[in-house]
């Protein structure tokens, strides 16, 4: 006999099933609305790896990734949104600070709704944003490259950097304000439904009880390292998704199944790895699986488009929704050691 499904799991199908998927062609061409947020909201999803003493449901890592699957496969650009708001619940529930005791809660239960900007403290030794302690708290400028939900969270979690290359943590509200200037909403080739912007940050200032956490940039970095060598559960999602078009297809069943089976086996693999107890060996294995995902997800997508024919050039496609996609997750969260991995992997010389 097998267990019941985790309450999240269940959830997380309805809306799929119920919600996202039937809209995503739409949501694709029209943005994400703020409707589908509510519901994800009201769902509980936005807790799912909060503590249960702060209102979240503390559930396993394997239920937040099969959640995150079942959202991603349904609808990318509605799991892009929302999967921003995970990083900030868990930099709060690791770190005890002043801001845990204000937002903890609102954000595990979905009463608030939070993005992030932190992207670029990747590019270090460029400085895209500077942080500077001034009376009373910190002075933010430069450029956040890229942040997503721009009209649709309600905060962001900031980062900018010291000159004695210290990065600083802190929350502020995702609205324009003095010292901080949202672009228009990029066009992008895929997830433009997302909402992404650029934000300008000039002399934005954070009080010292919004600081989440400070920390040399080098540990930063070896905390960062398991968020971007493990592959992503979207990836799988998108490659499975792509795989049942393929299957409904005349004559697709032949092409669905081997690229079916390859694609249990790297999830497997790759969520062993991803728990792992320490979180930062096997860092050549973990990006050897992250590419072969990436093998699989283009396959499946190829030939989703493939068994569609002329119809999959239409913007309502699926197919072609689903092929964007894929080029989107490719990149997304991409560092210069993932970039190396892959485009080695590509040439037929990097970790297999």
């Amino acid at each position: 006999m097998t267990s019941a499904p985790h309450p999240l799991v269940t959830r997380a199908r309805q809306l799929a099933r119920d919600l996202l998927l039937p809209q995503a062609e739409r949501v694709d061409q029209e943005g994400v609305p703020v409707s589908h947020l509510a519901e994800i909201r009201r769902s509980g999803l936005l807790g799912v790896g909060a503590p249960a003493e702060y209102g979240g449901a503390d559930a396993p890592a394997a239920v937040a990734r099969e959640t995150a699957e079942i959202l991603a496969g349904a609808c990318c650009s509605t799991w892009f949104v929302q999967t921003q708001h995970h990083t900030p619940v868990k930099m709060l529930a690791t770190y005890d600070c002043p801001a845990r005791a204000k937002l903890l809660r609102p954000l595990a239960t979905g009463e608030l709704l939070a993005g992030i900007a932190y992207a670029h403290v990747r590019s270090y030794p460029r400085v895209p944003v500077r942080a500077a302690q001034e009376r009373g708290g910190w002075r933010f400028d430069g450029t956040v490259p890229w942040y997503t939900g721009w009209g649709l969270n309600d905060v962001m979690l900031l980062a900018g950097v010291t000159q004695a290359a210290e990065v600083v943590f802190a929350f502020v509200e995702a609205r324009e304000q003095p010292g901080l200037r949202a672009s228009p909403p990029m066009r992008l080739a895929a997830l433009t439904a997302a909402r992404t912007v650029s934000l300008e940050l000039d002399g934005l200032r954070v009080p010292e009880e919004a600081v989440v956490l400070r920390t040399p940039r080098e540990r930063f970095a070896r905390i960062d390292l398991p968020r971007n060598t493990n592959a992503s559960p979207a990836v799988f999602a998108v490659a499975q998704a792509a795989l049942d078009l393929v299957e409904a297809a005349p004559d697709g069943a032949e092409t669905a199944r081997p690229l079916r089976a390859r694609l249990d086996e790297v999830r497997r693999q790759a969520y062993a790895l991803a728990d792992h107890p320490v979180p930062h060996e096997r860092t050549e294995e973990r990006l050897a699986l992250k590419t072969r995902a990436y093998d699989v997800m283009r396959a499946a997508t190829t030939a989703a488009v493939v068994a569609g024919g002329g119809r999959s050039m239409a913007l309502d496609s699926r197919a072609q929704r689903l092929a964007r996609e894929g080029l989107f997750l490719l990149v997304q969260g991409q560092t210069a050691e993932v970039r190396r991995a892959h485009l080695g992997a590509l040439a037929g010389g990097g970790p297999r």
